[in-house]
């Protein structure tokens, strides 16, 4: 099969999942998911975790912060490589003026990234949490129209690699 009809399979799996305008609560909720991962908001909570946090909490939210760092930059790069535009829309104009290009998704990215670190430096029941959370937001923001399929399974990918890679080097 060619480029082309993966990317045509891709963005109809994309439309698929979309939510049409007249699904309000679906919306609202799939609108706060889609936020729910924002690197403002998880940098600024780890920030108030490093200020305040126990010297083991402030440990973990350090690393936590450098890697959602290290993700972003990765995950910057790569979209200025492959420059995918977003699919068409008007929901989340913040971010398709930031940021035009979709693949891959920063927040999926970022959504796996903080599941796998949870799942290595606990405890159990914030992991189970963000493992039940991290594919929500990964499809709120393709049923948002933010992002393609490919793009959330290229971004979990990333993140899952960078969570094993950051415990690898904490010596997890």
């Amino acid at each position: 099969m060619n480029s082309s009809r993966w990317l045509e399979l891709d963005a109809a799996w994309s439309q698929a999942i979309r939510l049409r305008e007249d699904q309000r609560w679906l919306r609202r909720l799939a609108a706060v998911l889609a936020h729910s991962g924002d690197s403002w908001f998880w940098g600024l909570g780890l920030l108030i975790v490093i200020a305040r946090g126990s010297p083991d909490a402030r440990t973990i939210a350090l690393r936590t912060l450098i890697s959602i760092a290290v993700l972003a930059a990765a995950v910057m790069s790569i979209k200025l490589l492959i420059r995918r535009r977003r699919p068409e829309g008007t929901w989340g104009s913040i971010y398709r003026l930031t940021d035009p290009h979709s693949f891959p998704s920063g927040h999926a990215a970022r959504a796996v990234l903080l599941a796998v670190l949870a799942v290595g430096w606990g405890p159990a029941w914030l992991a189970l949490v963000l493992i039940l959370w991290a594919p929500l937001v990964a499809l709120a923001r393709v049923a948002m129209g933010l992002h393609y399929v490919s793009d959330i399974v290229g971004g979990g990918l990333l993140g899952l690699l960078a969570g094993v890679a950051t415990l690898a080097v904490a010596g997890m």
